[in-house]
């Protein structure tokens, strides 16, 4: 058991350090983000966290939600599973299929204004990536970062809050961009995350999931690339 403890603990180091290698002297020069960033960060979450893709009663692609709220809708009778992950959730009294694909079973009207502001939006619009290096991570190992630090007047809005790495958030402290030695620099500026920008997402993260693809007019349609 200790040889195993002391194995796993070795090869969650291995992980880690691969993942921030050459990020301490990255700050410089922030690469772009790829489309294949994009799906490993969003993906490669906790199972219960895992994106589900969710459609209106009329099957028109409207939102992405965790896994566990997706099997809440299901079961509560709000949706019905359209496509499955192929993994299986062990119950007490069942087994439940996860979801890959919901689709609603009451048409939603869904007004094309900017989203609410909020942790998981903003991380979705940002693609998972720190907007001052460009690294990409899981939703839990990301924090947020005011670009005008509130200290310094900045307020909670889509125009000055990025998803941010806690390397980069330490570094910037309470600063102003401008004020860093060396410089710091956003890879873009942040904008409101309306349904449109939704919607460009949801076909980034889809384009390689043969369940999404389907429903995400791949086949009909052109697909144009996501500018920020």
């Amino acid at each position: 058991m200790q040889a195993s403890h002391s194995s796993s603990k070795a090869r969650k180091q291995r992980i880690s350090g691969s993942r921030h290698a050459g990020h301490a002297g990255g700050h410089s020069s922030p690469r772009l983000t790829t489309e294949l960033d994009v799906r490993i960060g969003v993906f490669r979450q906790p199972a219960m966290q895992t994106p589900v893709l969710v459609l209106n009663a009329s099957y028109e692609p409207i939102n992405i939600c965790g896994a566990r709220r997706a099997l809440v809708l299901v079961l509560k009778g709000v949706a019905r599973t359209e496509e499955e992950q192929g993994a299986v959730l062990h119950a007490a009294r069942m087994n439940v299929a996860m979801p890959s694909v919901i689709r609603l079973l009451e048409y939603r009207r869904i007004p094309h204004q900017t989203r609410a502001l909020s942790r998981k939006n903003i991380l979705l619009r940002d693609r998972n990536a720190c907007q001052y290096c460009g690294i990409v991570l899981t939703a839990g190992e990301l924090t947020l970062d005011h670009v005008v630090p509130r200290s310094r007047g900045g307020l909670s809005t889509w125009e000055n809050l990025v998803a941010c790495c806690h390397e980069c958030n330490r570094r910037k402290g309470n600063q102003l961009l401008h004020e860093l030695t060396g410089g710091m620099n956003l890879i873009r500026q942040p904008q409101p995350f309306t349904l449109h920008t939704s919607r460009h997402i949801m076909r980034l993260i889809g384009s390689a999931d043969p369940s999404w693809r389907r429903y995400l007019y791949f086949e009909s349609e052109p697909v144009f690339e996501f500018v920020a």
